[in-house]
């Protein structure tokens, strides 16, 4: 591939979809706000028809200046409408290739690829270090077989082949998983709060009045026929973030290749994604409230890869929804670094009334408005403390930490439950802060942050005892291998 190529001409409406894509708000503005009946409107149609053909221009424009090559060991792109530009990236500094198959490119046998470098923020041509947005599978084979080529001349000996080559597959979703994964998920609300945020853009152009006006006889006293509409509106939220979640992870499948892991996933969508092993900085398994009582939990991994721009790519997916109690035997055999069955020592039993006060600080401000202004149903706000009391018991009982053989672990609740397991040479920093409060009880907040993506993940558990941070802190600084090491 040492002739430049273009990419498929599908390119250039990927391209002039994007931009449309981020005029939309202001298109809308223009053309609702314009169109008032007066002169001016053919003014403003002919105005958007011409911006509707400059962004179609500019698409096949920016296809049409964009070439890709491969040569001496390079991937060399070079685009720009008006200033060229060049970009060469050597493929001994790439770490990863990450392929998906939008709608666009399924229709035409097409892939997008998205190659990520050594220490790249994310700030490329698009949202990674480069993207080729529409090319053949056969180009995109070829891009991958040469990277392979690359890593297995450089990092194994020829007797080691196999091994290099060989595809474990570490796990692949099922469709009871996948269908509890569905119905599991929080996708409801997000949808919930996307319909509410789109219509409340056009209340100035929806008579709500008038709609609530000619119902307002019909609903009068209605209390079961608003109950049915409310519930009918959050099953069709439902069965939206339902099926969004079903056509995302279908087809779910982990395959550990050499010394990289390769996820892949969609229905409509194909994705692609590999992770080096070695840029994995952190295990976390998170349990949010309604899988947890189902014994279900799912696993990420923090890469060092990823941007701010592109998060997914950093807090990766490698289990979307097992029971808890396989983790260890699914993760184990391929993360040899990481061992999942550890000893947690909890926060002391003096620290719960901490846990209790500051979900109270909370709740009382809320539960004097409430009393003051509805009395006497407001009263009834009383049960706000007995539902904070719950939900601080429960942060101070998942609060713990663990040290065993090189490996900190953190659990701790934000919402869902989550467990942070860092290998020591990962950890980026590590500190102890301790307040007046926390200090005449002698208890001390740690926390520690490995490299994730542009910036930085891990975990804090609060309100352990002071000696526990002592000597966590001291195994994080001493330099020497210790026992606990």
């Amino acid at each position: 591939m040492s002739e430049p190529k273009k990419m498929h001409p599908v390119a250039a409406v990927v391209y002039a979809l994007r931009q449309l894509k981020e005029m939309l708000i202001p298109f809308l503005i223009f053309v609702v706000f314009g169109s008032r009946g007066t002169d001016w409107d053919l003014f403003y149609l002919i105005g958007s028809i011409a911006v509707v053909v400059l962004v179609l221009v500019y698409g096949v424009l920016s296809w049409h200046r964009f070439t890709f090559r491969i040569e001496q060991g390079e991937l060399r792109m070079e685009y720009g409408l008006i200033v060229r530009k060049k970009r060469y990236i050597p493929f001994d500094r790439i770490q990863s290739i990450d392929l998906s198959e939008g709608i666009l490119q399924r229709m035409f046998g097409l892939v997008k690829v998205k190659v990520e470098t050594a220490g790249s923020g994310g700030m490329g041509l698009q949202d990674g270090e480069a993207v080729l947005t529409a090319i053949t599978k056969q180009d995109a084979q070829e891009i991958h077989d040469y990277l392979v080529a690359i890593k297995k001349n450089g990092q194994i000996q020829h007797e080691d082949e196999d091994r290099f080559l060989r595809e474990d597959v570490l796990y692949k979703i099922s469709v009871p998983e996948l269908l509890m994964l569905a119905t599991t998920s929080g996708g409801v609300g997000v949808v919930i709060s996307a319909v509410l945020a789109f219509v409340f853009q056009f209340e100035e152009f929806i008579p709500y009045e008038q709609i609530f006006n000619g119902f307002e006889n019909f609903v009068q006293n209605g209390v079961l026929f608003i109950s049915v509409v409310v519930f009918i509106g959050f099953l069709f939220a439902w069965l939206i973030a339902l099926l969004g979640t079903i056509l995302k992870y279908a087809n779910f499948t982990v395959k550990k290749v050499a010394d990289d892991l390769v996820i892949t996933r969609g229905l409509l969508e194909k994705r692609q994604f590999t992770i080096p092993m070695s840029r994995i900085q952190a295990v976390r398994i998170t349990e949010n409230l309604i899988r947890q009582p189902l014994g279900y939990a799912s696993a990420f991994v923090e890469s060092a890869g990823g941007s701010a721009l592109d998060q997914e790519s950093a807090k990766v997916l490698i289990l979307p929804i097992v029971k808890k109690k396989t983790i260890p035997s699914l993760l184990e055999p391929y993360l040899s670094d990481y061992h999942f069955r550890v000893r947690f020592s909890s926060a002391p039993k003096r620290a719960y009334r901490r846990y209790v006060m500051k979900g109270w600080i909370f709740v009382l401000p809320i539960l004097a408005l409430a009393v003051w202004f509805f009395r006497p149903w407001g009263y009834g706000a009383v049960t706000l403390l007995a539902f904070s009391s719950i939900w601080s018991y429960l942060h101070y009982k998942d609060a713990a930490w663990s040290l065993d053989e090189g490996m900190l672990t953190f659990r701790y609740r934000n919402m869902a439950k989550n467990t942070v397991y860092m290998r020591k040479n990962k950890i980026q920093s590590f500190s102890v802060k301790q307040s007046a409060f926390q200090k005449k009880l002698k208890l001390a907040t740690v926390e520690a942050i490995v490299k994730s993506g542009h910036g930085g993940a891990g975990g804090k558990v609060v309100d352990l005892e002071k000696r526990d941070a002592d000597q966590i802190y001291h195994w994080y600084s001493h330099k020497i291998s210790t026992p606990n090491e």
